[in-house]
């Protein structure tokens, strides 16, 4: 059962991104300020629901939430300055975009650098335990899902349209068999280690 907040009367906004193992993208973070009242069943992290589950829920948390907002880091600035701060970077990015401001920010997992003077707590596996860093992880996963199947459409050999980017055994036997796009993330291991592949 998650939990509606973890600081109760104050305005709490749950972050968590979504792209941070993968081999190509962006990263995405989505921050998320549900209603005191907020309930829904089936909300959960995004990892334990299905695609349909997701994309039925991502509507329903942006028409409830009382404010929710998206950051995006692409893969050259991942490349530049680490996928941590990357992933950090887009959540402060999500943030920035949030309509109202929140007095307390809850983070999932265990790393963050604080936004402007906003109090913040790290929650491992927070996207388990309370209601808006679950809503924050199903629109982080929603878009950054739409935004891959777009570059499929660019980039089709990788299969980005069914691993997102990540590191299945097709995606890293197309990078072996056609090199990398300009959306790979040159800095990551991209085959193992008895392959190797033109990264320029």
């Amino acid at each position: 059962m998650l939990l509606p907040y973890y600081k109760q009367g104050l305005i709490e906004c749950g972050c968590d991104e979504a792209g941070r193992g993968c081999l190509a993208g962006s990263v995405f973070a989505a921050a998320v300020i549900l209603p005191p009242d907020f309930s829904n069943e089936l909300l959960n992290d995004s990892k334990q629901l299905t695609e349909k589950q997701r994309y039925e829920l991502r509507p329903i948390i942006e028409s409830s939430a009382l404010a929710w907002a998206v950051g995006v880091v692409t893969a050259e600035k991942i490349d530049e300055i680490n996928i941590l701060k990357s992933s950090i970077l887009a959540m402060h990015r999500a943030i920035d975009n949030l309509v109202i401001q929140p007095e307390h920010l809850i983070i999932d997992g265990n790393k963050f650098t604080a936004y402007k003077s906003i109090p913040h707590t790290c929650v491992i596996k927070g996207d388990g335990k309370y209601m808006s860093i679950a809503a924050a992880s199903i629109l982080a996963k929603t878009y950054r899902d739409d935004y891959m199947r777009d570059l499929h459409k660019q980039f089709p050999l990788y299969n980005w349209d069914v691993n997102k980017g990540y590191p299945t055994k097709k995606h890293r036997q197309a990078i072996l068999n056609y090199g990398v796009s300009p959306f790979h993330r040159k800095t990551f291991r991209l085959l193992r280690d008895n392959e190797s592949v033109d990264k320029k």
